[in-house]
Parts: structure tokens; sequence; C-alpha cells
């Protein structure tokens, strides 16, 4: 099928349903994701669709709306929100990154807490900001809008300043072979930093991030100390994570 074909079958598909996958167009028209990749890319930046992470929307929808693409997988992100409560002790140093999944975390956070939350997540500082007993720091670097946080030299120059007792990374894409990647190379690149310096790191994935990958390399899975998902435990789509020496919630 020739590029043009492509993107016609891509943005009819787009009106019926609103929203695309990289997985679920590469199977249908039988070619690679990064062929759909480079696809989505020329459709979004021609203004035809709306690029977001693992696919594409309509043009109509405003993907940098944090109401949006909150609603999206809602029930799973209040799955893994109440799954970290746990780990959220009284006292803690806690580095929390960009992503919605970050933001139902933190809207689950008791009104009694009394923690010290580090963020480049802008979209999250108005909801940490309900809690009188979290102190906020908020990194400084260039602003992103697509991904509503703080990126760049800058901000990973500051991650270094502080040691957490723990990170809560929002995944953009894990593979078991892979590991932990990301779409934007800078917001890994943060990653990594927080990674760091933190003592223990949480990756939280709901299940459309499972076993896919981005092109740019955050870690293996070696480097991290535990796995939430949105799934039951014995989900078998989590199978192929078990035996790495991780923790899955």
């Amino acid at each position: 099928m020739v590029k043009e074909q492509r993107f016609d079958h891509i943005l009819t598909t787009l009106k019926v349903a609103e929203m695309v996958t990289y997985d679920s167009l590469a199977q249908t028209l039988n070619v690679s994701e990064d062929t759909i990749r480079r696809d989505i890319e020329i459709l979004h930046k021609n203004g035809l669709l709306s690029k977001v992470r693992g696919g594409a929307i309509l043009r109509a929808k405003n993907p940098l709306t944090f109401q949006d693409r909150s609603s999206y997988l809602k029930k799973g992100k209040d799955v893994i929100a109440l799954k970290v409560q746990q780990f959220v002790k009284s006292g803690q140093t806690i580095f929390m990154d960009g992503g919605t999944t970050i933001c139902a975390v933190a809207s689950q956070f008791p009104l009694n807490a009394s923690f010290r939350v580090v963020t480049n997540n802008q979209a999250l500082v108005p909801i940490l900001a309900k809690n009188s007993g979290i102190e906020i720091v908020v990194l400084g670097g260039i602003y992103h809008r697509d991904t509503e946080t703080n990126i760049g030299a800058k901000t990973c120059q500051e991650v270094a300043s502080y040691i957490a007792d723990i990170y809560f990374m929002g995944a953009c894409a894990a593979d078991p072979i892979y590991g932990i990647t990301a779409s934007v190379r800078e917001d890994g690149e943060v990653k990594q930093s927080m990674a760091n310096a933190a003592a223990k790191t949480m990756v939280l994935s709901n299940h459309e991030k499972l076993n896919h990958y981005d092109f740019f390399k955050v870690c293996n899975l070696s480097a991290i100390d535990a796995l939430i998902t949105d799934l039951p435990g014995e989900d078998e789509r989590l199978d192929a994570f078990r035996n790495k020496n991780i923790h899955i919630i």
C-alpha cells in the first residue's frame, strides 16, 4: 500500500473511531509501527490530526488540555492511583514526573498528607495545592506543551539537587526486552535524572503501554524496583515481565 493510501485509511478510520493506535494501524495495514509513526507525524504537521502518545486523535479534540487527556482510560488510571497509595508515607521526598496517570495518583492523596513532592509536571501543581501539608517543589526548565512538563538541561540539573525516597515514573512505554522508553528525548532525560537521584523507582503503566517501546531508552527493567499497572497480578499480559527481579503490583 502506498503512502497516500495509508494516509487516507488513517484519516477515514479516525472519523469513525476518533482515536487510532500505532499497533492497531500497523496490523491492519500490514506495515511496521515505525512506518505508522512517520505517517502520523506527517499528518500531524499538516494539521490533519493530533498526535498523542500511542497514536492519534481527531484534530477537533485538543490533546493539550488536562481534562481531555485525563478522561482517556480513566478507570485504569484510578486503579493504578489506588495501588500507589500504600507506598506513600509521611515525611518522604517524592519525585513525580509528567502524565495524567501521575495526576490521577496525586488526586488520591489523603487530605492530611505530609510530605514533599519534587516535580516538573505543571498540571500536577493545582492538584497538589489542595493539600496544605504537601510541600511542592517545581523544577525549572523549558515548558513542553505536549507533555505539560518542564524539560531540558536546567530541569535535569535541578533534579540532581535532591534525593528522593521514591520516584513515581509515568511510563510512555514498558517492554520486557527494551525496558522503559520515552517518545520525547528530553522527557526521557528527566526520567533518567530522577531515577538516578531516587532510592526507589516505581514505574506506573496502564495496559496499553505494556509490551511496547519508544525510540529513547530511559533505563533497563533492572534499574527499577516495581511496575504498577491497572491489571490483576495474574494477568497473562504481565507474564513477560515476571522473573525480571522487579515487583509487579
